[in-house]
């Protein structure tokens, strides 16, 4: 079974600057779109960022410009580089895939646990 699991969450001032991972693991044919969420306290989920498997990307009003998503198939592995990070920015931040292993012939979703990032002077 595929799994996701997040990493490079932690502690960053205003204006700092984190990157996170999420790397796919198991029997993997390959991955399709590769999306990032976060989940503040009290709030709902919200989407952040998706990037396709052609390097497509779209991104939430809320990041543009200073998120930006990416991904390497050959590790398998997908990417959130933050900066200019602000207090509100602080949340779990979720990865959510759609995967195929391998000998399966359809995709999946598949969700990582999420790490935390906590923005503050």
């Amino acid at each position: 079974q595929v799994q996701l699991m997040e990493s490079g969450g932690g502690l960053v001032r205003p204006g700092g600057s984190l990157r996170l991972s999420c790397a796919a693991s198991g029997n993997i044919y390959s991955i399709g779109v590769m999306k990032w969420y976060r989940q503040a306290p009290g709030k709902q989920r919200e989407f952040v960022a998706r990037i396709f498997s052609d390097g497509g990307t779209y991104y939430s009003d809320s990041v543009k410009g200073r998120f930006t998503i990416s991904r390497d198939d050959a590790k398998n592995t997908g990417y959130l580089q933050m900066t200019s990070l602000k207090p509100e920015s602080a949340a779990v931040y979720s990865c959510n895939a759609m995967v195929r292993g391998s000998g399966n012939s359809e995709y999946v979703e598949r969700w990582g646990e999420g790490t935390q990032v906590t923005v503050s002077s």
